[in-house]
C-alpha cells in the first residue's frame, strides 16, 4: 500500500503539471489526472514490488 500511494502521488503530479503546461486548468481534468494516476499506479506498484522482493541480497 506505501508503494502504491508513493507511485500514486508521482503520476498524479505527473498529470497535473502536463495539464499545467499544456493551459489546462480547471477541475474535471485535475480530478480526471488524480484518477488517471491511481489507476496507472496500480501494475507499476506491482512491477516495483517484484522486482524488489525478487532481488538477491547483497553478500560482501
Amino acid at each position: 500500500m506505501i508503494m502504491h500511494a508513493l507511485a500514486w502521488s508521482v503520476l498524479m503530479g505527473v498529470g497535473i503539471v502536463a495539464l499545467m503546461v499544456a493551459g489546462i486548468v480547471n477541475g474535471l481534468a485535475i480530478a480526471l489526472a488524480a484518477l488517471a494516476g491511481f489507476v496507472l499506479a496500480m501494475p507499476v506498484t506491482w512491477l516495483v514490488t517484484r522486482q524488489i522482493m525478487h532481488k538477491p541480497a547483497v553478500r560482501s
